[in-house]
Order: C-alpha cells, then structure tokens, then sequence
C-alpha cells in the first residue's frame, strides 16, 4: 500500500526506550507499566530491550533482544524518553549512553556504579527511585519496604499504581497436550532456579502433597525446566501423577494456561501463572513478603521457622526453615482457594 492516502497510516510523534534486562519474571512484573505508558504517550513508539524478548507482549511492536546489532542501533538513534528499571551496569551504561531528553530510573555514574536519576523528574519520583535504590544496598531498608514492586517502578515512573496487571501472550496456537479435558488441574512447580537452593521445597514434601491432591479427585500436573527434570520423572512415578516434560517458553506458557491453581515457589513460573490469571499458592521464605502483588487470586506461604537467609541463594541455617512448611497445610491452602469464587 503506498503512503499517500493510506488509511493505516499514524504519524509517529516519537521514541520510548524501555531497559528492562531481566531477570525472567521481572521482566513480566514490569508489564503492568504499559498501561500508563500507552495512555500518557499513545502516538509514540515503544521500543523495549531485554534478555528475554519472548515475554515481552506483542503489543510493544518494537522487542529487543541484547544483541551488538540492537545495541548499534539504540546507540544511533534518539529517545523522548528513556526509562531503565534495572540496576545491572551493562543496563545503566546503556541508559547513560542513549541520546534522550529525559531519563528515569537507573544510570550509570562517572565512577561506573549504578546511580539513581533524581534530576529532571518530580520529587516524588527523585524519592522512590532513591528507595529503591537503596533497597538494593540495605537488607535492614528492603525489610521495611511496605510497597509492591509493581507501586514502586509506578512511584519511580510518576504514575499512581491501581492494581494495573501483568501482561502475559497466550501462544497464538494452542499446543495439544496429553491431558484430561475434565477436572481441575493443579499445577506444582517444584523448582526455583539451580542457583537459589534456599528456596526449594524438599522433595518428599512434593511427593505427598502431589498424592494427596490427587486423592482428593484433582489432577496433578508437575511443572517445571531441564534442572527438575529428573526430579520431575521421579515425583511423577511415585505419586502417579502428570508429568509431559519440559518445553521452550510459549509452549511452557500454554501448559501451564491449562492449570486452574499453581503452587510455586518465587520463579518465573509464579509470574506467568500470574499474568495468566491462574489462581496461586506462592512459597516465600527469602524476600520481603510484601513485595508480592497477587491480584487477590493468591495466597502468600511462609514456614514457621523464621528465615535468617533474606536475600541469599544457599540456606546458611542449621536447620533448613522450608523443612517447616508442612505439606498438609498447602493443600489446605489449595483447597480453601479453589472454592473461593
């Protein structure tokens, strides 16, 4: 179609930049920033840069992957507005480097540490972007933080956070998987990343919540990546439960669309169940419990022994507190959240 006359045709009124690297689920948590963003700018082009491209809605046009192509070309090319939520320097150095007339969020300083952006914005967003950024040094700081991740990057954007929602692509296909067209499926995500063992459930306490759901008349769908793979295969014997393998990311999305609850430990995982509107029991023991925005569809667990490990990838307790978060109390959990209408 030639441009004279076209129909289709909306004149570009300029340039977003969004630096959101990762990780995973954080990438998916920054989703709900969207809204605002298209109501505040929506003649202007949204370009966002990322490790993980494919969770990036299809409704942002413009998604980049880190790649030195991309990389040359936002370094060529003029923003309005550059927003970079990340702390990493590679994602600082980016947003210091990019020509743009505002800039909100992480930069990078002359002595090469990540800096908060406190001129040129309000007040208000020079002060969340500081407590934010100092959340980052202070575990004592990050304790007491009473907001949201989502009402703190809403702070830090200069938008009023009202509960706005993740935003996860359906695959445009849905893939045929070999289970039940009736029932309840009950998603267990049994993993948490092969770096992050303090936040792993034990095994056996898996084995028995997968068995007596299903005892219960559900069905059990074990969910997870090549790391839980053979654990996966084992659980899945042992309690009889389902178990298809694991998948690349949109196929993993669509499995796990075919669960009506998720019980997970803080994993991407617990981030698409919650894009997808899925119903959620969520294991926390290591961060701040009021980070977490459930949308009301979840409940928040925590063992009875209080965790000494904020923050730390490796349990350094004598004894292990996820050890006292007890199988039958989850599929009380369970249970209570799938009546809830």
């Amino acid at each position: 179609m030639h441009c004279d006359g076209c129909a289709e045709f909306k004149e570009r009124e300029g340039r977003i930049l969004l630096i959101k690297l990762g990780a995973a689920g954080d990438v998916i948590r920054t989703t709900p920033l969207l809204e605002p963003i298209s109501k505040e700018y929506p003649n202007h082009s949204l370009t966002w840069i990322t490790e993980f491209p494919d969770l990036v809605p299809r409704s942002v046009s413009d998604r980049l992957g880190m790649t030195p192509e991309n990389l040359l070309w936002l370094r060529q090319t003029h923003f309005d507005l550059v927003i970079n939520l990340d702390k990493d320097r590679q994602a600082c150095a980016l947003a210091a480097e990019v020509e743009s007339d505002k800039l909100i969020g992480f930069t990078l300083g002359a002595d090469g540490l990540c800096r908060p952006v406190t001129s040129g914005v309000s007040k208000k967003m020079a002060a969340a972007v500081e407590n934010k950024f100092l959340t980052g040094l202070f575990d004592d700081v990050n304790q007491a933080c009473t907001l949201t991740y989502p009402q703190e990057i809403f702070d830090i954007c200069g938008y009023e956070y009202q509960g706005q929602e993740y935003v996860v692509d359906r695959p445009v296909q849905s893939p045929d998987f070999d289970l039940p067209a009736e029932g309840t499926i009950i998603g267990l995500n049994t993993g948490a990343g092969g770096r992050w063992t303090s936040r792993l459930w034990p095994e056996n306490y898996w084995e028995n919540l997968a068995r007596n759901l299903k005892k219960e008349g559900y069905e059990v769908l074990l969910l997870g990546g090549p790391q839980e793979d053979e654990k996966n295969k084992r659980l899945a014997h042992e309690a009889q439960v389902h178990y298809l393998g694991h998948f690349d990311l949109p196929t993993f999305i669509g499995l796990m669309d075919r669960c009506e609850l998720v019980v997970t430990a803080v994993t991407m995982a617990m981030h698409i169940a919650l894009g997808l509107g899925k119903k959620l029991v969520l294991f926390n023991n290591i961060f701040n419990p009021h980070e977490f925005e459930l949308y009301g569809r979840g409940v928040l667990m925590q063992p009875q022994q209080k965790c000494t490990c904020f923050f730390q990838p490796t349990c350094t307790n004598e004894n292990f507190c996820m050890d006292t978060l007890k199988p039958d109390e989850v599929q009380a959990a369970v249970k209570k959240l799938l009546e809830k209408k």
